[in-house]
């Protein structure tokens, strides 16, 4: 199973860079520490990391990452979290030579409420689905797969606390494949300033029922909301550390950088 990874594109159009956040600015930047904010955004999520197989791999891959609400009624909303890895990786299974091109999608669906409850707490449940759209053999698992999925956080002050976590099982798909039975936990733990950095500390945790193995990236980040012309965009990196992962799985430090553009209800 393909792990994730990220790259980014910026216009090279001339732009106005304003770093001056307002309180605006900074409940903006809270926002993206919510994955079920009622906010349209769409991050580049670019990760480098290293140490694949016998021959010491590597992997550069880009989550393209829209995030789409739907108000459903006055009480509910749908929201879209889709991602989207495009890869560039180098004997990631032993030699097994270059491979560039799309990953496998996972779509998640989120129903929440549009109020958090009477304790603060904000939550949101639905089904996730993978999607084979993978264009290599080593980019994907060639398995559509599906199971449920949940996301649950608190927002204090500058504060906010929650974990994301889904299930996936195959379905259908290459029988001569291996099946998937995978488990996802997303702890994380995010602090925002007034003046819109946001210092983000996660793990990203699977653990896969069939070959009985963990991965356990650790990523910290630093973000920045600013605004190119009128457009709020969030720029972040950081870097991760391998607790866990599988023996022929990326080891040691890894990178984590990008960018989120956002779009805001006027």
């Amino acid at each position: 199973m393909v792990k994730r990874a990220i790259v980014i594109g910026v216009s090279a159009a001339p732009v106005c860079c304003c770093l001056n956040a307002s309180a605006a600015d900074a409940d903006l930047a809270k926002k993206l520490s919510n994955p079920i904010a009622s906010l349209i955004s769409v991050p580049f999520q670019g990760n480098y990391d290293t140490g694949y197989g016998s021959e010491d791999g590597d992997k550069t891959f880009v989550n393209v990452q829209p995030v789409i609400p739907i108000s459903i009624n006055d009480d509910w909303n749908l929201i879209s979290r889709t991602i989207l890895p495009i890869a560039w990786q180098n004997d990631i299974a032993g030699e097994s030579g270059d491979q560039f091109g799309l990953g496998d999608i996972t779509q998640s669906l989120f129903f929440s409420p549009v109020k958090p409850t009477a304790g603060g707490l904000i939550w949101g449940l639905g089904p996730v689905f993978l999607i084979p759209t993978a264009t290599d053999d080593l980019l994907g698992g060639e398995q559509w797969g599906a199971g449920p999925t949940g996301v649950v956080l608190k927002q204090s002050g500058p504060w906010t606390v929650g974990m994301l976590a889904n299930h996936v099982w195959s379905f259908a798909g290459d029988d001569d494949r291996t099946d998937i039975n995978s488990s996802f936990m997303q702890p994380f733990f995010a602090y925002t300033t007034p003046t819109a950095w946001t210092y983000t500390l996660n793990t990203e945790s699977s653990y896969d029922w069939e070959g009985e193995e963990w991965s356990v990236p650790i990523n910290f980040v630093v973000s920045k909301l600013t605004k190119f012309g009128k457009q709020p965009v969030s720029l972040f990196a950081g870097a991760r550390y391998w607790a866990d992962s599988p023996e022929s799985g990326p080891d040691g430090w890894g990178l984590r950088f990008g960018l989120t553009l956002l779009y805001p209800k006027q």
